[in-house]
């Protein structure tokens, strides 16, 4: 994980007072199996204000600390808040266009992250849905590696990906996901109207749960003996073909 010293907020009272203050954190981390009482608040508060929490080894937190003193709580800070997927719709809606949403589905490095916002705000979509676990964040990296898009791009971080597809799907959207062996030729589809598209992980690929709440999976058809892309590169191609068809 690549963290800038200014990105870390170490020891109890200031992970408390970073979350009475309401700043936008991206993660906490805790020491496993501590039964101190100010860390249990701290992880509890969190969790209502979204925040993602992890137990994790005090060698990890002693590997992440800049002071040396980190009391078994490391908060990472947002580059910036999340926002709901209904502000995302409402954004469309503004707008009077038909909703273009791009979700990640588990992106577990900030720069592929990144390079996805990048992506999207090029193209012209209305907003990045994440899930909060298993997922990289709006970390700073995430952040530079966007080039500045995500200042642009309305982020939501939700605790149920297929949830979020499901309030999609009863928005009207169309829910598109992109698999190297989909049943769907990227060429073929008919991608126009209000539509969703689902990035998989950088490994995985879709998961499971969120793969079958898809409408369609799509496929980017391969040439050469390589049979796929990165996660970005996947994404230009496929955003960009919703352009051109949103233009015909």
């Amino acid at each position: 994980m690549n963290m800038s010293d200014e990105n870390i907020i170490e020891g109890k009272n200031a992970v408390i007072e970073a979350l009475r203050a309401g700043r936008p954190l991206d993660k906490v981390f805790l020491a496993r199996g501590s039964s101190d009482k100010a860390l249990g608040f701290i992880a509890s508060n969190a969790r209502k204000a979204g925040v993602a929490v992890a137990e994790c080894d005090r060698r990890k937190l002693d590997a992440m600390s800049v002071t040396g003193s980190h009391q078994g709580v490391i908060a990472v800070a947002a580059a910036r808040e999340y926002c709901s997927v209904d502000d995302i719709l409402a954004h469309a809606r503004s707008l009077s266009q038909e909703p273009f949403i791009v979700v990640c589905d588990g992106l577990e490095d900030p720069r592929n992250l990144g390079a996805v916002i990048r992506c999207a705000e090029c193209a012209g979509a209305h907003g990045v849905i994440i899930p909060r676990h298993h997922s990289a964040g709006l970390t700073a990296a995430a952040d530079k590696a966007s080039a500045g898009a995500a200042e642009h791009m309305l982020i939501a971080r939700v605790p149920n990906l297929t949830a979020a597809l499901e309030t999609l799907k009863k928005a009207g959207l169309w829910v598109y996901g992109a698999e190297a062996n989909g049943q769907n030729r990227l060429w073929q589809t008919d991608m126009k109207g209000p539509v969703c598209v689902v990035i998989g992980s950088e490994g995985q690929g879709l998961s499971r749960l969120v793969r079958e709440s898809c409408d369609f999976i799509i496929t980017i058809p391969m040439a050469g003996r390589v049979n796929s892309l990165n996660a970005s590169a996947a994404a230009a191609i496929l955003l960009y073909e919703i352009v051109r068809q949103r233009n015909e």
